[in-house]
């Protein structure tokens, strides 16, 4: 009972976290959404997996938040308070995020009648995960934005995953695409030119 109510809380975390990380412009609260969706991530993996493999998901996940974050310090953030909190075209973002986990929950039923014993908030949030991401990914070019995107497509399918696969090689492999996909979106980050942001607003 208590799982339960756990994984749902989870979910709910989700479904708010992910279509508000669509439409904020500052960096700071991106990773701090980010934070929140692993801390969920961790909840759901830990209805399948033993807690020592789900904590090893939660702790990568801050380290690659934490790695984004650090590179984005060292960045010149003066312009931060001349633009808006909501990015250009927040409605659609939103309303668009919003048909997706509509369409997940409502498929959701099917979904778990095909494939049994995964449990419906696994379900939900994953595909919520996956389907929001893959959504925003086509309508961002920012590079901390991709990155950020791409972490959440990832962690949704982790979420799947944990219900099928408890294997420890697998696991430490998908840390370490978290982690690598982290320091190359920070390696990016420092590459790219402040000024060609300026349509998303990021910095």
């Amino acid at each position: 009972m208590t799982s339960t109510i756990f994984s749902w809380l989870a979910v709910g975390i989700l479904l708010l976290a992910v279509p508000t990380l669509t439409v904020v412009r500052d960096w700071r609260w991106m990773l701090g959404l980010l934070a929140a969706i692993y801390l969920a991530v961790f909840l759901l993996v830990l209805q399948h997996w033993p807690l020592a493999m789900s904590v090893v998901k939660l702790v990568t996940g801050w380290m690659g938040t934490a790695a984004l974050g650090m590179t984005l310090l060292n960045r010149s953030l003066d312009e931060d308070g001349r633009r808006s909190f909501f990015v250009e075209g927040s409605p659609f973002r939103l309303f668009g995020a919003g048909m997706v986990i509509l369409l997940v929950v409502s498929a959701t039923p099917r979904i778990e009648a095909v494939i049994p014993g995964i449990g419906q908030s696994v379900l939900v949030g994953g595909l919520a995960l996956v389907g929001v991401g893959l959504f925003h990914l086509g309508m961002t070019s920012d590079v901390l934005r991709v990155v950020i995107v791409l972490l959440i497509i990832l962690a949704g399918f982790e979420i799947l995953y944990a219900a099928v696969e408890t294997s420890i090689l697998v696991a430490a492999l998908l840390s370490a695409v978290t982690l690598g996909l982290a320091l190359t979106g920070s390696y990016l980050i420092l590459q790219s030119n402040p000024e060609v942001e300026e349509e998303e607003g990021l910095l």
